[in-house]
């Protein structure tokens, strides 16, 4: 064990005791999982990050660019509104708008009124916003092969079906909270 992950543990056993003092009812494991999954998540955004510092695009513009393909090769949708985007990322409006403003500005995407409602616009990518996505996909996808293949494909099924639970969840709180 390394120094880091020794001081990493300590700090975490001193965050779980923290934490019970603020809320003795509270279960630590479950402290102690949404530390884990907030760690991997973060590792795997930092991870992408650097992946994609050669295309000089961040992990959410990227994600971006992604998700315009995607709906357009296989939803037959060449267009997404900002709100689209926003649900389909996770993230706010606000967010939003600055990354694709940042997009535009690249001369990866442009924005076209939208002929149904002209107050509203749709994003739509360039050719190359095209080119620089299908130019990193492999090279990301790569990396996240690589940091899945410590999984074995049950242990993969099972991770989804957890994670697909704890979403869930997620949702059902946040629909009796609103």
């Amino acid at each position: 064990m390394t120094r880091t992950n020794v001081f990493d543990s300590h700090k975490r056993d001193k965050w779980l005791r923290f934490s019970q003092e603020l809320s003795p009812e509270t279960n630590p494991e479950v402290i102690r999982l949404m530390g884990q999954l907030r760690m991997v998540s973060h590792s795997l955004y930092v991870s992408s990050e650097q992946n994609l510092s050669e295309s000089g695009l961040s992990y959410a513009q990227y994600r971006i660019l992604v998700s315009l393909l995607y709906n357009e090769m296989i939803e037959g949708n060449p267009t997404l509104n900002p709100s689209e985007i926003s649900h389909m990322q996770g993230t706010s409006r606000n967010t939003v708008s600055a990354l694709i403003r940042s997009l535009e500005e690249a001369d990866l995407i442009v924005r076209e009124l939208d002929a149904d409602d002209r107050r509203k616009f749709n994003i739509r990518l360039t050719d190359a916003g095209r080119d620089l996505v299908r130019e990193h996909s492999a090279e990301h996808f790569h990396l996240l092969d690589q940091v899945f293949a410590v999984l074995v494909p049950d242990e993969m099924e099972t991770l989804t079906s957890l994670l697909e639970r704890i979403s869930e969840a997620i949702y059902n709180v946040r629909a009796v909270m609103a």
